[in-house]
């Protein structure tokens, strides 16, 4: 009832995941800076997730740790299981999930689905990470589950998305490792939505690029000031803050991104 794709890019990791089924982001992803990341799904069995993560914590392969899940449990012909960790990626898929189920791994990524409308999901879903090597995990994964969407995805229908994604020091505001934790529950188009999720999510949490900061002087900064009186502000520094976009300022500059928003606020 789920496809996800599990992988690591550079010292990132990260899951994302889609199903017909309510919130499965509470259930299947789990990942770990340093360590690595898995999804538990099918007839999801959730204790892999804290057993599989101190399994990889202590230096066990994807291989390994799948092996030793599945040899405690009972119902492993029902589990489908995807672990990634730093230097290899394992799939499995159990002999009774209902079809079609399967999965495939590479050095850096394991995707997996079952009930779902064909191979050709999986497939995609490989192709397209494979493809999109320059881009960063969060939305190399989303790309992946696009692709699965796209080729037909969980052949009952969609409902929920889910993206999950540790990266050493680059949580929100620099706090943690918890890069992206986003999760669309109750959708009509849940992937639709999970991408429109990360777009908001680098627009408000992400860094300004230098390459792109545009210097606040001349008519654009007669500009920026017109936009923000007409909103009722005085000054960029508060407006910013109030759109919860303050870790996107620069002195003497402004980023497109910022300025951008700052555009549409003003017409709409």
């Amino acid at each position: 009832m789920t496809f996800s794709i599990v992988a690591r890019h550079g010292n990132a990791y990260g899951v994302a995941v889609a199903s017909k089924f309510l919130s499965v982001g509470a259930l299947v992803p789990a990942a770990e800076s340093g360590t690595g990341a898995l999804a538990s799904q099918a007839w999801a069995n959730v204790a892999y997730r804290p057993q599989g993560m101190a399994m990889l914590r202590t230096g066990t392969s994807p291989a390994d740790t799948v092996a030793a899940l599945l040899a405690a449990d009972d119902g492993r012909a029902h589990r489908q299981l995807g672990v990634v960790g730093p230097e290899s990626a394992e799939s499995w898929t159990g002999e009774e999930c209902l079809p079609w189920a399967g999965g495939v791994a590479g050095p850096d990524y394991a995707i997996q689905g079952n009930i779902l409308t064909g191979p050709e999901v999986v497939r995609d879903m490989a192709d397209a990470w494979l493809a999109s090597a320059e881009l960063p995990l969060a939305e190399r994964l989303v790309a992946a589950l696009a692709a699965g969407d796209a080729a037909g995805g969980d052949s009952r229908g969609r409902q929920s998305a889910a993206l999950y994604v540790v990266d050493p020091g680059r949580g929100v505001g620099g706090w943690g490792d918890t890069s992206h934790d986003l999760r669309v529950d109750d959708h009509a188009d849940p992937v639709g939505e999970l991408r429109r999720l990360l777009a908001l999510h680098e627009i408000l949490h992400g860094t300004p690029d230098p390459a792109t900061l545009l210097p606040l002087d001349g008519e654009l900064a007669t500009e920026v000031t017109a936009l923000l009186a007409g909103l009722g502000y005085q000054d960029l520094d508060t407006w910013a803050g109030v759109e919860n976009l303050e870790g996107r300022l620069v002195a003497a500059h402004i980023d497109p991104l910022v300025l951008g928003h700052l555009r549409t606020a003003a017409a709409g």
